[in-house]
């Protein structure tokens, strides 16, 4: 997960008011998911001329919280 997130972060984009943004393509590799199965509703997103695009804090923000949860169950292991 941290070789992801460092990924997203590195990763040169063009920024829209600061903001950074993924294609389906883009996520799906990433994630390393199909392109059907890349959100399941987690990671909000843009239309943009039919193209969907996902704002990068909106991905860093779904990883993050993950990380979190998933570090916190393993607590009474």
């Amino acid at each position: 997960m941290e070789r992801m997130i460092d990924a997203i972060r590195t990763a040169p984009r063009p920024a829209f008011h600061g903001d950074y943004f993924l294609t389906d393509k883009e996520l799906s590799k990433l994630l390393k998911v199909s392109r059907r199965n890349r959100t399941l509703g987690m990671i909000p997103y843009y239309l943009v001329q039919g193209k969907a695009l996902y704002k990068e804090s909106d991905i860093q923000k779904v990883l993050d919280d993950a990380y979190k949860r998933c570090r916190e169950e393993q607590r009474w292991v």
